[in-house]
């Protein structure tokens, strides 16, 4: 029998083109569930700093998850439901869908691992039909959220270590995988790229691009969605 393989997959500007965590909060902005003019500038002030490589995690999740905690389960998840069709279903392309498609028909054990937080990223991971989502956990008290994380943020070496605590539970590590791959468009995934057998540089940011080819990974695109050109610019991994 062949050996079961791991496929990791980054969310944002990875199978998304564009950030879910920025753009809930645009979002939000735009509903008029948040000021805007204090939280537009906070919230694009915090994806140019996650972009430079500079974000504190903590100070970003507090700003965040505070909104999640001013409304009722009921209420977000209606919100959430506009966000979306308008938004969400926006940004994902073909080549997204394929990417993922093509490892769950492999029999591989995928995941989404992202530091975007698991209210946002749950229904996605379920529209790509990825059976395990590696998330950022807001915390919950009396059926409510509270505003706080619970637990290891999935950020940066947080991913390492949140995707081994999630294998050991299945009595599995890294080396129980005679192929793992991680896609990733950002550098502030270098961590865990670092540590599959199979790193993918996803429409890399210039650090990751740089690491990539220096080291010899794949870089791909999956930001095609013309149809003429859909077969020839993804690259399925071979085995």
């Amino acid at each position: 029998m062949r050996p079961m393989n791991l496929a990791l997959f980054d969310l944002d500007n990875t199978l998304l083109v564009g950030d879910s965590d920025h753009a809930w909060g645009q979002f939000l902005c735009d509903k008029g569930i948040v000021d805007r003019d204090e939280y537009e500038a906070r919230n694009n002030a915090f994806y140019e700093q996650y972009k430079a490589g500079t974000l504190n995690i903590t100070e970003f999740l507090e700003f965040v998850l505070a909104p999640l905690a001013e409304r009722s389960r009921e209420e977000l998840d209606a919100l959430h439901g506009e966000f979306l069709n308008d938004v969400i279903f926006n940004m994902i392309t073909p080549l997204g869908e394929a990417l993922v498609r093509w490892h769950i028909e492999q029999g591989d054990l995928c995941a989404m691992v992202t530091a975007t937080n698991a209210f946002v990223t749950a229904p996605i991971a379920r529209y790509f039909q990825i059976p395990h989502l590696i998330a950022t956990i807001p915390a919950i008290e009396n059926g409510r959220f509270t505003g706080k994380p619970h637990g290891t943020p999935a950020f940066r070496e947080g991913k390492v270590e949140r995707v081994a605590r999630w294998l050991e539970s299945m009595a599995l590590d890294l080396t129980s995988f005679e192929h793992s791959w991680f896609y990733s468009d950002s550098h502030n995934d270098l961590p865990l790229l670092s540590v599959v057998n199979n790193p993918v540089a996803v429409d890399p940011d210039d650090a990751l691009r740089l690491r990539a080819e220096t080291l010899g990974w794949p870089v791909i695109t999956l930001r095609r969605v013309d149809e003429e050109e859909e077969s020839s610019e993804i690259i399925l991994p071979t085995r």
